[in-house]
């Protein structure tokens, strides 16, 4: 069976996954996916608001100003964890696949993320990611869309079990992440469309956003 949406292939991936973690393992992780949910942190900019501006460095030092891009037309931001992150890269990959639609309807895609810019361009690189993947060190820019959380200390026993060091990949000791959240936002600066789910299991279907950009 071929998986043609980035649903499928995000559901696909998981189903996987899940069976080669433990339970106590996985009960952990669903914890703390729930805390999040109901908690009032990270609950992302909503459609109708004004998108911050910003200026970030992409993999290879070039600065990418938001405001300077909105000037050519319509941006899709994707907030999305990093390289480690198996869905991330699923995601990246659905989006690279459907930039020539993004780019005839003349809007620009952008990916940040809070790891350094050498892990961003080996993202960059291994997904063969046309677009720029920008680093948010400090993750300033991912906490003024109100996407930032810490994550509990339980969690970051079971993020280095599997291997996953994020003070090394965000050069940063302080295990906080971005909600993974995706934004239209108009040439106005107007955020169009808001998708954030405290879920990293679930993302945004790039053909849901390219009939936003349709719909501008």
């Amino acid at each position: 069976m071929v998986l043609t949406t980035l649903a499928e292939q995000l559901k696909a991936y998981n189903e996987n996954a899940v069976k080669q973690i433990p339970q106590e393992i996985l009960d952990k992780m669903v914890k703390a996916t729930t805390e999040l949910a109901t908690s009032d942190l990270a609950k992302g900019l909503q459609a109708g608001e004004l998108a911050p501006d910003f200026a970030l460095k992409d993999a290879t030092g070039k600065e990418v100003n938001l405001n300077e891009q909105l000037k050519s037309g319509p941006v899709v931001l994707i907030f999305y964890r990093g390289e480690w992150c198996p869905y991330c890269n699923l995601e990246l990959r659905a989006y690279q696949q459907a930039l020539p639609e993004f780019e005839a309807l003349g809007a620009q895609l952008i990916a940040i993320s809070p790891q350094t810019p050498d892990h961003s361009l080996s993202m960059k690189e291994k997904h063969e990611i046309a677009f720029p993947v920008l680093s948010d060190a400090g993750a300033k820019v991912i906490n003024e869309y109100d996407l930032l959380f810490r994550l509990p200390d339980y969690l970051i026993e079971v993020y280095k079990g599997f291997g996953i060091n994020l003070e090394e990949s965000n050069n940063s000791d302080t295990w906080t992440l971005p909600v993974p959240g995706t934004f239209v936002i108009g040439s106005d600066s107007k955020i169009k469309m808001a998708s954030v789910n405290p879920d990293y299991t679930k993302r945004m279907e790039p053909t849901e956003v390219i009939d936003t950009l349709k719909s501008l």
